[in-house]
């Protein structure tokens, strides 16, 4: 090769390198190589096949020159360094995506012109691309006639439904699922589609192939660290078909596994990854666009537990219209649909049912938050385990059972969170109605059994079978048939009658499914009425961003994530429609040094907390830089600014709820009650906040601890070695003596106060201990004090090198 024809080449070379991430111009000078003669094209392809053998660039050049050679090559057979291009597709097979300007797709055209098959995890990759195309239509073009294999390889749903080669014509058909909701035309088109196939067929294959989705991929793509994690989204590509294998679904007759799987699929869909948020809400609005179509109360149950678990707000949208036009159709309140809404789950009476498999029976009973299974055979005895027969000629019931005690478990859970929500939801019921909703239902019973209610004023709770007051005299029989029934709350209420409540509860052994005679009061303080429309008590507090954001979705709050950007964004927020009010949680970023502050993508890690204020719930939105600083009123359309309300004016069951959501953020999201946090955290500046919230004063939260622990250390068999003092619980052990937190649950021990990190839930052997009778469930707190008093009162006897470590030092 000529000296000339060396600069020649490296002068096309650069220019070409940097021109084809600007398609227009690279097009253009494309065009005019492939206009020249085949013998002056062999002899460009010659040399740059040349220059890539002499390594005198780098491996970005080096891979846009074999992409070179196969642009430029097009329509030519015998093209130059084969095995390289093949070696690169295998790289590419192992990436989610490549960016359109590197036209990849130019190899796998080359090979596909050679006659060579695209391996499937190529196919994948290609589509995947497509799919994030940024509009190139020849990259869009070539991936559609990619049309084997059908779905992209890598996602063990997807291989089995292709597995299943009869169905083919069912994945094809979704693949075409444009849109969340189907047009009358696909919709035709689907339904001649179940008809030809069978709609028992087309249930039973979908059903199972959805039941795999959360599987993690059979076929891990590389990633860079800096990148999200891709191997734990959907591909993009099969998405499409989930879409349409949920619109399917919707044109079948109603069925339990269709509604549960359509739930399932809105979960998983709407998991976060980190650094790139839901795996893809579009499946997920399909799914519960699905289920709305759906008739029969099991649909409309879905949904409505959905709206007690789904944050995200497109998708949350979705599923409030669908409750909202459910409940317009049947003219009922939004409450009352979801009342009526929940489902038995096969319960026969409250919180229990017998089933016959065969000659076995099946006790399906509910204990606290859980369904379980207990068995008879043949013979009436009871056993520990499913009879043989049962697993042997029953498999399919023994199926359609442990699904129920699933859904149970769910069901419970969503249940218990939206009566939580009654306190503020102003909520009344007739006596009957009441009855029939709550008291008797076979599911929601077992909660509502467990709570107190005001019954015509008259405070009662359930006790060996009937309604009794605190006196524990059984409610007249004539006393409520008329009557007006509210869930009880102990604010405005006699100090001596909440403590009633408390003993009562023990008295019969009552477990209440949230804390409701237990619940913290927030009263308003002398600091908070001079202050006048604010109040600082949950002021200067460094909370884990990410934690605190799901904690406040969870209690019905919208919140913004901070990213590290110059942008704004408005307070944590909650309204309160039926009080006219919102509620504003003021928060801004903490720190702004990159990957040490914030996260790959650029989110903040941690916040830091400032006043809570009330405002009309039509007030214009404050907001502040993501930065932090000031936060100033939006008045769009030239509205008047509207002061806060003074905190006297703000009812003081609503007060109280809303600082008891903001302590609970505090409490769980923040960096100080992490005992992995005794350094301080990063730079150790965190190191003063962590002491001072670790082992400082308690909160009301703590103090309510306090006062249930006092009762119940008595009764373990550690009593003797356990003393209250202050805002600690003494614990003497055979080498030391320890200080656990009230508040925290953080530990020092003697000498000299010496800090004992032991991590809740890993080997430390903080789990374990049995403190008997609980009078409420979710204070995982609680149960971290108890179980660290049980562990270090025989320290001798700990074997974890964690924990010895540190106390034998």
């Amino acid at each position: 090769m000529t000296r000339d024809a060396v600069a020649e080449v490296a002068l096309l070379v650069r220019k070409a390198v940097h021109s084809m991430s600007h398609h227009q111009a690279f097009q253009s000078q494309l065009d005019g190589m492939l206009e020249l003669p085949e013998e002056d094209r062999r002899g460009l392809l010659e040399a740059l096949a040349d220059r890539y053998r002499r390594k005198v660039d780098t491996d970005p050049v080096r891979v846009k020159l074999l992409t070179l050679i196969a642009l430029v090559g097009r329509g030519l057979d015998g093209l130059p360094l084969e095995e390289e291009r093949a070696a690169r597709l295998e790289v590419a097979a192992r990436c989610h995506s490549f960016w359109y300007a590197d036209r990849y797709e130019a190899l796998a055209m080359a090979e596909i012109t050679a006659g060579r098959p695209l391996a499937p995890a190529v196919v994948a990759t290609v589509r995947r691309s497509a799919v994030n195309g940024y509009g190139d239509g020849d990259l869009v073009a070539f991936a559609g006639q990619l049309t084997e294999p059908v779905l992209n390889v890598g996602e063990e749903w997807a291989e089995r439904a292709m597995a299943d080669g009869p169905r083919r014509e069912l994945l094809a058909y979704a693949l075409t699922a444009t849109a969340a909701k189907p047009s009358a035309r696909w919709e035709k088109g689907g339904r001649a589609l179940i008809a030809s196939l069978g709609a028992d067929a087309v249930r039973e294959a979908v059903l199972s192939w959805l039941a795999l989705v959360r599987r993690p991929r059979t076929l891990e793509l590389d990633r860079a660290a800096h990148e999200p994690d891709v191997n734990q989204a959907f591909d993009p590509y099969n998405a499409k078909a989930l879409r349409g294998l949920a619109q399917l679904l919707s044109f079948l007759p109603p069925h339990p596994g269709t509604v549960r799987a359509l739930g399932a699929l809105v979960e998983s869909a709407l998991r976060k990854v980190a650094g790139m948020g839901p795996r893809n809400p579009k499946v997920a609005n399909a799914a519960v666009n699905s289920l709305a179509r759906l008739e029969g109360e099991a649909s409309l149950a879905e949904l409505a537990r959905l709206g007690t678990k789904v944050m995200y707000k497109g998708t949350a949208k979705l599923i409030d219209a669908a409750l909202e036009a459910r409940a317009a159709e049947l003219g009922m309140s939004r409450e009352e649909v979801e009342e009526l809404a929940v489902p038995a789950h096969g319960l026969t009476e409250v919180g229990r049912a017998e089933f016959a498999l065969g000659e076995a029976t099946a006790l399906l009973e509910v204990r606290g938050s859980k369904a379980v299974v207990g068995w008879r055979n043949a013979a009436g005895k009871q056993v520990k385990s499913v009879p043989a027969p049962v697993r042997r000629d029953r498999a399919e019931e023994l199926k359609e059972l442990k699904a129920a005690v699933k859904d149970i478990d769910k069901s419970l859970s969503a249940q218990a969170e939206r009566l939580d929500g009654q306190f503020l939801a102003r909520r009344r019921w007739a006596y009957g109605q009441w009855r029939e909703r709550y008291l008797d239902h076979p599911l929601v019973g077992t909660l509502a059994r467990r709570l107190i209610w005001t019954v015509d004023g008259t405070a009662v709770g359930f006790a060996d079978g009937r309604l009794r007051t605190l006196t524990g005299e059984p409610l007249a029989p004539d006393a409520g048939q008329d009557a007006t029934v509210e869930l009880w709350h102990p604010v405005g209420r006699e100090p001596a009658e909440v403590v009633a409540w408390r003993r009562w509860l023990e008295r019969y052994g009552v477990t209440q499914p949230f804390k409701q005679a237990h619940r913290e009061v927030y009263l308003l303080t002398e600091a908070e009425r001079n202050a006048g429309s604010y109040s600082n008590r949950f002021a200067a507090h460094v909370l884990r961003q990410h934690q605190f954001n799901s904690l406040a979705a969870a209690r019905g709050w919208r919140n913004t994530l901070r990213l590290c950007v110059d942008d704004f964004a408005p307070p944590a927020t909650r309204e309160l429609p039926h009080w006219g009010l919102r509620a504003e949680y003021w928060i801004e970023g903490e720190g702004h040094e990159d990957g040490v502050d914030t996260t790959e993508s650029g989110s903040y890690l941690r916040l830091r907390t400032d006043q809570v204020r009330f405002y009309p719930i039509d007030a214009p939105h404050n907001e502040a830089s993501t930065y932090g600083g000031e936060y100033t009123m939006r008045l769009p359309g030239g509205r008047d600014p509207v002061d806060p309300l003074p905190l006297t004016a703000i009812p003081a069951l609503v007060l109280s709820e809303v600082l008891r959501d903001v302590d609970l953020f505090v409490g769980v999201a923040s960096v100080g009650n992490d005992p992995t946090w005794s350094d301080g955290g990063p730079e150790g500046r965190f190191r003063a906040y962590w002491n001072a919230y670790g082992f400082g004063e308690l909160n009301q939260s703590a103090e309510t601890r306090r006062a249930l622990l006092e009762r119940l250390v008595p009764r373990l068999a550690i009593a003797d070695r356990c003393t209250f003092e202050g805002r600690f619980l003494h614990v003497r052990g055979e080498l030391r003596t320890y200080r656990i937190h009230l508040g925290s649950g953080n530990i020092l021990m003697t000498p000299n106060d010496q800090y004992l990190c032991i991590v809740p839930g890993g080997s430390a052997g903080t789990a374990g201990a049995d403190s008997g009778y609980l009078p409420f469930e979710g204070d995982r707190t609680l149960a971290i004090v108890l179980s660290k008093a049980v562990l270090l009162a025989k320290d001798s006897e700990i074997t974890d090198p964690t924990i010895t470590g540190q106390i034998r030092r």
